[in-house]
């Protein structure tokens, strides 16, 4: 009598969400799947985002002309690297040329980050233990980087990815704004004597408003920036407000047309808003962009 042959165990199906070509190894490194291949309703919200901006990436990458050294992406704020990973995954990796640098402050995310990527054979990914200002000045980039990323990256880190993608001649930008703090505490420095000059400082008179006015403010700002250097600027959300508050997406396209008419708003509002002093650090315009 012959024994029965014992049924092959299924395997598994994955979570609608995920990407057929995704690695399903990477997915549960990064805790974004759990080890028997579930999503939670956590990781379910952090790989939307992720999904979402990683389209726009990838639309931006397939329309950069190709070189022989590949293209380049530097992530800033990179964190525990969800971004660079998958974009590594899903873009990078069947390329066989480009790289990818992950910035980060935190040394033992650094350390992860570094520790996965070699586990997994993701051989054209370096990550930076180095803040996004000091990765400016910082030779352990090459002199051009194609595009620049910035995903939630807090306060004036997103005006600090800004500086570094001038500075490397970025083709094109993706940020993400976070909380913002610098303006906010500008206006509310120059609340008294703004409220006697203009009735707009009506606009951020209560505490709550003056958060919220700041935070659209600097993003305004940085808009017409982009503008007056030359990118050609989009704005829209990155998922919808139930998955998160901080949902603004800022993408810019290197164009080479430098826009006076920009550089000269960006300038009126600062001035307007009585935050002038900002023309000198973070939104320095090109020389001759505005007139006398």
């Amino acid at each position: 009598m012959k024994t029965p042959k014992s049924k092959p165990l299924a395997t598994p199906a994955l979570p609608p969400e995920i990407d057929p070509a995704q690695s399903v190894e990477l997915l549960k490194e990064l805790h974004i799947l759990t080890r028997d291949g579930k999503l939670n309703q956590d990781s379910r919200r952090k790989l939307k985002q992720v999904y979402h901006l990683f389209q726009f990436i990838a639309k931006l990458l397939g329309e950069l002309p190709a070189s022989a050294q590949g293209l380049t992406l530097a992530d800033h704020g990179a964190g525990k690297s969800y971004l660079g990973f998958i974009v590594y995954d899903l873009f990078f990796k069947a390329l066989g040329a480009g790289h990818i640098y992950g910035i980060e402050t935190r040394p033992e995310l650094v350390a992860k980050s570094q520790e996965l990527a070699a586990r997994l054979g993701f051989e054209r990914m370096s990550f930076l233990n180095l803040s996004v200002a000091e990765s400016t000045q910082s030779d352990l980039l090459p002199a051009r980087i194609d595009v620049v990323t910035a995903l939630h990256a807090c306060d004036t880190a997103t005006d600090d990815a800004i500086a570094f993608g001038l500075q490397k001649n970025a083709r094109a930008m993706v940020l993400v704004p976070c909380c913002q703090a610098e303006v906010a505490a500008c206006l509310r420095q120059n609340k008294a004597l703004n409220g006697t000059k203009t009735p707009l400082a009506e606009l951020w008179r209560h505490p709550l408003h003056t958060r919220e006015i700041g935070s659209q403010l600097t993003n305004v700002l940085r808009c017409l920036y982009l503008e007056a250097w030359g990118y050609q600027v989009t704005v829209t959300e990155l998922v919808g407000w139930e998955h998160s508050m901080k949902n603004e997406l800022i993408i810019a396209k290197y164009t080479g047309h430098k826009k006076r008419a920009a550089a000269e708003r960006l300038a009126s509002l600062l001035a307007e808003f009585g935050l002038g002093s900002l023309l000198a650090t973070r939104f320095q315009l090109p020389q001759d962009s505005v007139a006398a």
